[in-house]
């Protein structure tokens, strides 16, 4: 069989419809949207871009949540991570550096706390909801 071409298909295996590539305007939206709720504060609005079910990897899961694995599934469990985070970085703020866009995946370049360099990759699923996510940080 022939491997399709346009087209990608989302790594939810619940839902298999084909799901266009990511494009540089959406991934620009995406990350202005991410970036303004971060800096309003809105753990609602954060995490209205991300599917019920996601994941989240980060080296700051394992200082924050005392997650060794450095990972977190879900809504609740993630939220619960950055509820803490933002309490114990009251002026937490992130400035946008670069936005990339991939096939099925987006990644946005910003400084974060303190000013450390930070890059997140998501990876995105049915609907344009974020799948999975790792942060990775400059020391």
């Amino acid at each position: 069989m022939a491997p399709r071409r346009g087209r990608i298909f989302s790594s939810d295996l619940r839902d298999s419809r084909p799901m266009e590539p990511i494009t540089q305007a959406f991934a620009q939206q995406f990350s202005r949207e991410w970036i303004d709720a971060w800096n309003a504060h809105d753990l609602d609005r954060v995490l209205s871009h991300y599917a019920d079910a996601f994941e989240m990897s980060s080296p700051m899961i394992v200082q924050i949540a005392g997650e060794p694995s450095g990972r977190l599934c879900g809504k609740d469990q993630v939220g619960a991570y950055w509820l803490k985070a933002l309490r114990m970085i009251p002026a937490l703020h992130f400035e946008w550096i670069a936005t990339l866009a991939g096939i099925d995946s987006v990644a946005i370049h910003y400084r974060g706390a303190n000013g450390r360099l930070a890059l997140e990759v998501f990876h995105f699923g049915p609907g344009r909801r974020v799948v999975k996510a790792f942060a990775h940080y400059a020391e």
